[in-house]
Parts: structure tokens; sequence; C-alpha cells
């Protein structure tokens, strides 16, 4: 039976080193951490083992290399395998209209957001935006219409066609 008050202990007294050494091995801060947390989280699912070796500690580290390796090949294989594809001819830029309502959308509650997507992006109706999140009409409803209004002072030249949306779901839906 694990012990989560040995693994606490055991984690708080070694984590600090072991990011420290996971960061030299790797350059970078950012990584290091994410190595070692999954390093820990590895070592917390195996406790019951891992707590009687000579030394756990080490036995993290060695986890944390091999996150680290593995790391290092698959981004060397991305790069091997966009090497051997190639740019494609023509990559057409990002639409600034598109870029500014995704930009517009980060900016409104998570509830309203997936409902203007799934309704204006998507396609999808009210009542199939119901079913797939599990929610009444009248929610959904009244989640595009917030949605829209708070994505309006974002979104000021397409304040005109956010509004008429606003009745055409009110009145149809």
């Amino acid at each position: 039976m694990r012990d989560s008050r040995d693994f606490d202990s055991f984690y708080l007294g070694t984590a600090p080193r072991v990011t420290s050494h996971v960061y030299a091995m790797v350059g970078n801060r950012a990584d290091a951490e994410d190595i070692t947390q999954e390093a820990y989280a590895r070592a917390w699912q195996h406790w019951d083992r891992v707590a009687g070796y000579d030394s756990p500690e080490a036995w993290v580290r060695t986890i944390a290399f091999r996150i680290a390796v593995s790391t290092w090949r698959k981004a060397r294989n991305r790069l091997t395998a966009h090497r051997r594809h190639g740019v494609p001819e023509d990559l057409p830029g990002a639409d600034p209209d598109y870029v500014a309502i995704v930009a517009a959308l980060r900016r409104i509650a998570p509830d309203q957001r997936r409902a203007v997507v799934l309704y204006h992006l998507v396609g999808l109706s009210v009542p199939e935006i119901a079913a797939e999140t599990g929610v009444a009409v009248g929610t959904v409803r009244a989640r595009l219409t917030r949605g829209r209004q708070a994505l309006a002072p974002h979104l000021s030249e397409f304040t005109a066609e956010l509004t008429a949306g606003v009745s055409e779901v009110a009145n149809h839906g």
C-alpha cells in the first residue's frame, strides 16, 4: 500500500535537486520542470517498489533522463519527417478575419465560446449543440446570445452580423 506521507517527504526533499539536474541536462527550465514532474508521477505510480530501492532519487533521475531522450527523439523524428516531405508549395497566410475572431473568442467565457464555435463555425443547430454539450436548448440560446454580446466589443466591424445572429437564434434556434 502506498504511503503518501513517505512519498511527499521524498518529493519535497528531492524535487528541487532533481529539477536542477534535469535543467542542466536539457537546458530549458520549463522542459526540465515538465520532465521532472512526469518522472515523479511515474515514481508515485510505482512507489511500493521504488521506495524500497537504495536510491529512489537515482531512479527518478534515470526516468527523467529517459523521458528527455524520448522527447529529443520525437523532435528529431518530426524534423526528419519535415525534411523528407518539405514545405508545402503554397502556404496561404492566416486569414486576418479568422485570426481576429479567434483572438476575440479567447476573451469570452468557455461555455459561450463553445456555443458560438459550434453554431457559427461548425454549423450545428441549437438542438444539436444542446445534445452535444448536454445542456438544455434554452441554455444554448442564452450562451449564444451572451457570447455574441461579449464578442461584439472585440469585433467592432462584425457587430452588425453578431446582432443579426442574436435575433436569428431567438426566432429560429
